[in-house]
């Protein structure tokens, strides 16, 4: 280009204007073109596009991981009660020294605590040192029915789940509407919910969920379901987006082309496609470098997102959590595309293909 000269540093071409003063002409560059930072919540909330994931956080790590993530410039933490680790959570955000007003902090209703909402989340309050959370949600819509065989998980005596399908998620809502009017929580909203599950919680309940969070990455788009939730001004959340350890996701051609395209880590592709998609992300790590690059994000075209958009057909539609609950909780692809690998007996809201 004529008189322009580019300098790296700023990702851009300098002009020498006719007085003394550089002008800067931005290039289309992914790595200057940053996706969305923070979203809106349908309380008029702003919640951080990318969170740090505490599920499967060791014992003794996850303090060390949450002080180095709010250090490194997260502001948003997403743990729940089930993973037994909200005692290190907190420890960490103090150790931070980071205010907890600069922080959103997320946490679950257990299903064994389905009747007792307020209580399990007093439990959580005092783990996390701080009287209020961000956000809570409904972990599993499905409840858990105490038998003083474990708090957590009990069981029947053949060693399987006591689920107690007759309790309406409903009931628990409601509960959850009675944190929010007491201000122990700012929003609410629900966590491995499908379509079905969703309306029924709109059509029962005073207050639309803020959020739906689920397994979400290109072997696991769950496009419906994310049209849906925008329609309804419900944000939806991306666990698990990076895949498993043992996911042949970032060894996929298309995706390895993106990353390539752009000169990054499949990792900050997987991350970018949900901020782009306007959802938000939850990386888990606990390796100080791996959480400082989970926290980068680039502008993908319109090219990058259709191909990742497609990456799951062929066959290679996957779920990487799928827990034994006995029901799909209104996902079609819960038990394998169109719920074809649903065992008998399973609950099927979103049906069988």
């Amino acid at each position: 280009m004529s008189g322009l000269s580019y300098c790296p540093r700023v990702g851009g071409y300098l002009k020498l204007s006719r007085t003394p003063t550089f002008t800067i002409l931005p290039i289309f560059n992914s790595l200057i073109m940053s996706a969305p930072t923070s979203f809106k919540l349908n309380t008029g909330a702003s919640i951080p596009a990318i969170g740090l994931g505490t599920w499967q956080a060791k014992a003794g790590e996850v303090r060390q991981a949450v002080a180095h993530a709010l250090k490194a410039g997260y502001r948003h933490i997403d743990g729940a009660l089930c993973y037994q680790n909200e005692d290190e959570v907190g420890l960490g955000i103090k150790d931070s020294g980071v205010p907890r007003s600069e922080i959103f902090l997320t946490s679950k209703v257990w299903s064994s605590y389905h009747d007792r909402v307020e209580e399990c989340l007093d439990t959580t309050l005092k783990s996390l040192q701080t009287d209020y959370l961000d956000l809570y949600l409904i972990h599993w819509p499905v409840r858990l029915a105490p038998n003083g065989t474990h708090p957590l998980f009990p069981v029947k005596p053949d060693g399987s789940r006591n689920l107690d399908w007759d309790w309406d998620q409903a009931k628990t809502w409601a509960q959850m509407e009675d944190v929010l009017k007491k201000g122990k929580a700012k929003a609410i909203g629900l966590s491995n919910a499908g379509i079905p599950i969703i309306e029924h919680i709109i059509k029962t309940g005073k207050v639309t969920p803020a959020v739906n969070q689920v397994e979400l990455h290109p072997y696991c788009p769950q496009h419906a379901l994310l049209k849906y939730c925008k329609e309804k001004g419900i944000l939806l959340e991306a666990y698990s987006p990076l895949g498993s350890t043992s996911s042949p996701l970032h060894e996929d051609p298309d995706l390895l082309a993106v990353a390539k395209k752009h000169n990054v880590p499949t990792a900050t592709v997987l991350i970018s496609y949900q901020v782009n998609r306007g959802v938000v992300v939850l990386p888990k790590s606990v390796t100080p470098a791996r959480i400082e690059s989970n926290l980068k994000t680039i502008k993908l075209d319109e090219e990058d997102m259709n191909k990742l958009d497609k990456l799951a057909e062929g066959g290679k539609q996957t779920r990487f959590t799928a827990p034994p609950w006995g029901s799909d909780f209104g996902f079609p692809d819960w038990f394998g595309p169109g719920n074809k690998d649903a065992p008998e007996g399973a609950r099927l809201l979103a049906g069988k293909a």
